[in-house]
């Protein structure tokens, strides 16, 4: 995906995921927006680091690089969305265990 367009789908899987992660785990949940927030950063984060390694691109591509009926790309399409909503789960624990972890080590005191 190219554009913008394969940033909002990053950003929308990944907050998506990102509230999965949430309530999947309440533990590290950081509550609606707090899991909507990561999980969006997240889905961008991981989102551009597939597409940077190749996962997501057209699968078959013309001289310009777009799919050679000039239709979107099914495949191009999940892996955005897999990869923004396992980046935006995957940034939005992290950030719940540190709050977790942060939160302990304030009551030992």
């Amino acid at each position: 995906m190219e554009g913008i367009i394969g940033f909002i789908i990053q950003i929308v899987a990944g907050a998506l995921g990102g509230n999965a992660a949430g309530a999947g785990v309440k533990k590290y949940s950081l509550g609606i927006a707090g899991n909507s927030i990561a999980g969006a950063v997240g889905g961008l984060i991981l989102g551009q680091v597939l597409a940077a390694i190749g996962i997501g691109e057209p699968a078959i591509a013309t001289a310009e690089g777009a799919p050679a009926d000039g239709g979107m790309d099914v495949g191009a399409l999940v892996a955005q969305v897999v990869g923004g909503g396992a980046g935006g789960a995957i940034l939005t624990l992290i950030v719940g265990a540190i709050k977790d972890m942060m939160g302990k080590s304030r009551t030992r005191t």
